[in-house]
């Protein structure tokens, strides 16, 4: 099968080799749309990264193509319906970074409960060895209230869970074999805000969940429990945070993801297109009250970002062309 690769890093091409023996690859650096030579192609699968677009232009320098495999988990990137009227089927990567996710807002839950991000700057920056101020708080005991139960905030509760902690959840659609499963306990959005010592964030995006965490409900958290947001800015209202920390409600906040980010659908894209706001948040982040709080944490959007999980997205799109190979369709878009 003649397989056409467009990669980012180097080391894709042994890693994808190994994976796809026997098939005949061409691999090349960069996106679609930096090889126009490629006009009548003879390649039969063509793989990318979600910074290619796949429109008819594309398509038809492709004329023997049979199938795309897009090594991400949006693909509005690619003309489906296009696609469809050529009977080329599309493979995509549903998930890779649940555990990946859930492990940094447990990094970014223990940094703020101990505070360790103020405790390594004291050391590094002021060159103290005091722990004067620096008392934090045993999780064990506590109760951590998880907005959003799905993939990756069961992979949170589960972490959790090893803490010895009392979990309360909001779903909007609430999953009563999975709250038997992991021994935890659906509440109403408000009810979770007031018991727990620690929030955190892992719910979908949408019209619906746009700031569901504002400045009237943040003010009726529990007086010095801390925020973990590692899902999408905009669920947060910047102004009703800012608030609750300068009122005393909130202790402390940790933000892998910002508000005036705008709506980012596919964490993928930053790893090489970078951020499309780039430098609207530089200005942002200058004048950013948050950024200097000692009582907040914020981070560059990186939770997805490991090596592990770069691997698995290429380990399904891998597995995804090989069963096509076969025949068979795994990942289709429908």
């Amino acid at each position: 099968m003649k397989i056409t690769y467009f990669y980012n890093e180097e080391w894709e091409q042994g890693y994808v080799r190994e994976r796809l023996p026997g098939q005949e690859i061409t691999f090349l650096k960069g996106t679609v749309q930096d090889h126009h030579e490629l006009h009548g192609s003879d390649a039969e699968v063509v793989s990318m990264f979600v910074n290619s677009h796949v429109s008819k232009k594309e398509l038809d320098q492709f004329p023997n193509l049979k199938h795309v495999a897009t090594r991400s988990t949006g693909f509005d990137h690619i003309d489906t319906a296009e696609t469809k009227a050529r009977n080329i089927s599309v493979s995509y990567v549903p998930a890779y970074g649940e555990n990946t996710v859930a492990e940094f807002a447990v990094g970014l839950v223990l940094t703020l409960s101990r505070k360790i991000n103020e405790c390594a700057k004291r050391v590094q920056e002021e060159g103290l060895f005091s722990q004067d101020g620096l008392r934090g708080f045993d999780l064990k005991g506590r109760t951590v209230g998880v907005l959003g139960t799905g993939r990756i905030g069961a992979h949170f509760i589960k972490m959790m869970k090893g803490f010895d902690v009392k979990i309360v959840a909001f779903d909007a659609f609430p999953k009563e074999n999975l709250a038997q499963e992991l021994g935890f306990t659906y509440m109403s959005l408000e009810e979770v805000l007031a018991q727990a010592d620690v929030v955190s964030v892992h719910l979908p995006y949408m019209p619906e969940t746009h700031h569901i965490l504002n400045k009237k409900n943040l003010m009726k958290m529990k007086k010095g429990s801390v925020l973990v947001n590692t899902a999408r800015g905009a669920l947060v209202e910047t102004e009703g945070l800012v608030h609750a920390l300068k009122e005393g409600v909130l202790a402390g906040v940790g933000l892998d993801v910002l508000e005036e980010e705008g709506f980012i659908d596919d964490e993928t894209k930053l790893l090489f297109g970078g951020h499309p706001k780039k430098d609207v948040l530089k200005t942002t982040l200058e004048n950013h009250y948050l950024i200097e709080h000692p009582a907040a944490i914020i981070t560059p959007h990186n939770a997805f970002n490991t090596e592990e999980a770069i691997k698995r997205i290429l380990d399904t799109t891998t597995d995804n062309i090989l069963a096509f190979s076969r025949g068979e369709g795994k990942n289709l878009i429908p």
